[in-house]
């Protein structure tokens, strides 16, 4: 789960993390009202949406009075904002942020994640960070360092020191502190990602002048304080009902729509799909304990979709029985209607009496033997 930027900067305050002072806005006047108490000549308002790309995008402001304030504020809420992470549909801004203005010495990048392949938390950091950071790490890697934090340890000297030295800062002492109460964060609020871009050099030391973070879902349940902190506006509404039904489902770009029982068959599926020259239109993973109620919804979710224009459905019944599937695909056209073809690869626990329920039914779908022929029939489908 993701969270906003002001949100994100709360947790770093309470961690120890320098963070410019400021102040959440859902009106122009709330922005103006913000920007006084704050003081000062300079302000920055900051559009508050789950994606990054914001400063390319028009989604920052710097500005130097109170009516520049207003009019950012004005113009910002209730805009749709397009970067390179929202997709050409955008995100509909519902508040910004107004900070402090800062005297900026530096730009640097930092940011944690799990690295999977040495089976720790890993810091990433480079000293040309900003809004350009994806164009450093493709063109000049070498302008980047990762550096794994070993689990019985933590963050050591030696290792902040030698963060620092890549950075060229000189106060190592205080980045120590920072790289500390970063990686202590990340730990104990079960993050997935923690990145600040930029992490600024100024006069009074470091700052952490922009803030993404996101928790692991899994976590939620003993993250209560974050949980609290979710926007459901900035949320796919699919993936919202889905999670309502028990179901996993992430939208995706494509236009075949998956329905999978297990994450593993799941991303096979997808991977097969593309191999097939298409592109899935979902992540949906109805999971073991589905009921026929959740696999209708999950044929809602597909045959509501615009994008969709085939369905492929792919389930090895073991714990999950094909004849819940097949009546669920029953009940779900009751209502919904299959608009788009439908492939259906059932295999295992009352496979024979899911076919049976599906063709007595009346309802035409293409059966496929395996995999690979259900992929090229959805993909023959769309054509």
């Amino acid at each position: 789960m993701n969270i906003h930027e002001y949100q994100a900067k709360g947790l770093l305050a309470e961690f120890g993390i320098p963070v410019p002072r400021g102040s959440m806005a859902l009106s122009a006047d709330e922005a103006v009202a913000a920007a006084r108490e704050l003081g000062g000549s300079v302000w920055v308002v900051k559009a508050q949406i789950h994606a990054g790309g914001r400063g390319k995008a028009g989604g920052v402001r710097i500005c130097r009075s109170i009516n520049e304030v207003e009019a950012a504020a004005s113009d910002l809420i209730g805009a749709t904002l397009v970067t390179r992470q929202t997709g050409k549909a955008g995100k509909q801004v519902h508040k910004v942020y107004v900070e402090e203005g800062l005297k900026i010495q530096k730009e640097l990048y930092l940011s944690l994640l799990v690295d999977r392949e040495t089976e720790s938390v890993a810091f990433v950091v480079s000293p040309s960070g900003g809004m350009d950071i994806e164009q450093v790490a493709a063109q000049t890697p070498e302008k980047i360092l990762s550096v794994a934090v070993d689990r019985d340890t933590g963050v050591d000297d030696k290792t902040a020191a030698t963060m620092a030295s890549f950075l060229s800062l000189q106060d190592t002492g205080s980045f120590s502190v920072v790289a500390k109460n970063l990686y202590r964060l990340f730990v104990e609020k079960d993050a997935t990602l923690l990145e600040l871009n930029p992490l600024v050099v100024t006069p009074n030391g470091l700052v952490a002048l922009d803030a993404k973070f996101a928790v692991d879902d899994s976590a939620l349940y003993r993250q209560v304080d974050i949980a609290a902190m979710r926007d459901i506006d900035e949320e796919d509404p699919r993936e919202t009902e889905a999670a309502q039904s028990g179901l996993n489902y992430i939208a995706l770009d494509g236009n075949i729509g998956c329905m999978v029982n297990g994450a593993g068959l799941a991303m096979a599926t997808m991977d097969i799909i593309q191999l097939k020259g298409e592109k899935p239109a979902n992540f949906l993973d109805v999971g073991g304990g589905v009921t026929i109620e959740a696999v209708r919804e999950a044929f809602k979710l597909l045959f509501t979709d615009d994008h969709v224009k085939a369905v492929l459905v792919n389930i090895f019944g073991g714990i999950v029985r094909c004849d819940i599937i097949a009546n669920g695909l029953i009940e779900a056209v009751k209502t919904y209607p299959m608009r788009v073809p439908v492939v259906m690869r059932l295999v295992g626990t009352n496979e024979e009496e899911g076919r049976k329920l599906i063709h007595d039914a009346g309802l035409d779908v293409r059966w496929a033997d395996d995999l690979d022929q259900a992929a090229t029939l959805a993909a023959e489908a769309i054509k």
